[in-house]
Formats: C-alpha cells, sequence, structure tokens
C-alpha cells in the first residue's frame, strides 16, 4: 500500500506545480502598464498579443539588410554620424473575434528616457511593420505568404534611427499602447 501512496503524492504535486506556473504567464488585465521582461515572451495588451523576435542593428553594407531599409522616407536615407539602423522585428496576434489594428503608438526608450520612434516606410518595403492594416480575427501579423512570414525571423519589421548613445544606455525597451485596451506594454530589448 505505501508504494501506491507515492506516485499518486508526485502527480498531485506535478498538477499543483503545473497550476502555479499557468498563473505566472497571464498578465494582470487592470494593470496600466504590464511588461515581458525580455524578447520572445508574449505581451498581451487586451485582445492583442504582441511578440519580439529579434531585435538587431542593421548594417547598410550587408546584402540581407539592404532590403530591410528600402522605403525610407525622403531625407532620413543617410545617418548622421552618431546613428545606427536599428530593427525590431515582432509578431502581433488578433485573439479577437473580429479585424483589429495592431498598435500605431510604438517607441524605443533607453535608460535616459529618450524615446525613438519607428520610421514610416513606404510600400517598397515588404518587412515593414504596418499598423494601419487591420490583423484578421483569429490572425498573426506577419500574414501567411508574405515576405516577413517567409523569413527565419518571421516578423514585420519597425525600423528606428537609433543614437550610439542609447545602446550605451541600455537595457532598451519597446513601448506599445494597447488599440483594445487602456494599457501599454514595456517589452526589454536583447541588444
Amino acid at each position: 500500500m505505501p508504494r501506491l501512496r507515492r506516485p499518486a503524492a508526485v502527480i498531485a504535486a506535478l498538477l499543483a506545480s503545473a497550476g502555479l506556473a499557468a498563473c505566472g504567464n497571464h498578465a494582470d488585465e487592470h494593470a496600466s502598464i504590464v511588461r515581458a521582461d525580455n524578447e520572445g515572451i508574449y505581451l498581451s495588451l487586451g485582445e492583442m498579443k504582441y511578440q519580439v523576435q529579434i531585435s538587431r542593428q542593421l548594417n547598410p553594407y550587408d546584402i540581407q539588410d539592404k532590403y530591410y531599409l528600402r522605403g525610407v522616407p525622403a531625407g532620413q536615407e543617410q545617418l548622421k554620424p552618431d546613428e545606427v539602423w536599428f530593427a525590431v522585428f515582432v509578431q502581433v496576434e488578433n485573439e479577437a473575434s473580429t479585424p483589429q489594428q495592431p498598435s500605431g503608438e510604438i517607441k524605443i526608450l533607453d535608460t535616459q528616457d529618450e524615446a525613438f520612434t519607428p520610421l514610416t516606410l513606404d510600400d517598397t518595403n515588404l518587412f515593414a511593420y504596418r499598423s494601419a492594416e487591420a490583423i484578421p480575427a483569429g490572425e498573426i501579423l506577419p500574414l501567411k505568404d508574405t515576405p516577413s512570414y517567409d523569413t527565419p525571423i518571421r516578423g514585420a519589421m519597425l525600423l528606428f534611427k537609433l543614437k550610439g548613445t542609447a545602446l550605451d544606455n541600455r537595457p532598451l525597451e519597446l513601448e506599445i499602447k494597447g488599440t483594445t485596451t487602456p494599457q501599454t506594454g514595456i517589452i526589454d530589448l536583447d541588444v
């Protein structure tokens, strides 16, 4: 009889720990600010879930990165001596039963509270994050069968011009204002 108690106790402990572990994955839906401590963690803002796939500095002389730098607005194509190109590739999942707009209010903040907003890229950039385009119900941005989806990153790109000092003032945070909720989300970027 003592042998039967041990497996039952182990199973009970595993079930209890699984329940506790699941609790940590849900943000407080009433908090005004929700956080993801690093890239790769899903951040729920109402019915929209945001995930940073990767963030990295871009090299305009690299063949792949040249395509990411297409569609930069006129007058913004050149970097100042103290600037770098920086890309954040994100996925956004619409968990609602209706089409929803992804956030158009996104910025990077450094530890000195300097804010950087993404450039608005024209239609020649096939990898760009576009907040004006609604995500169909139950779908993920980037949509299937698009160039952004068909890369190993599988993320829509937000392109920033950062000051070189911002890379020294880490950690950098990606701040996202919710569209279906008054919440703001913050994701720590792995730079």
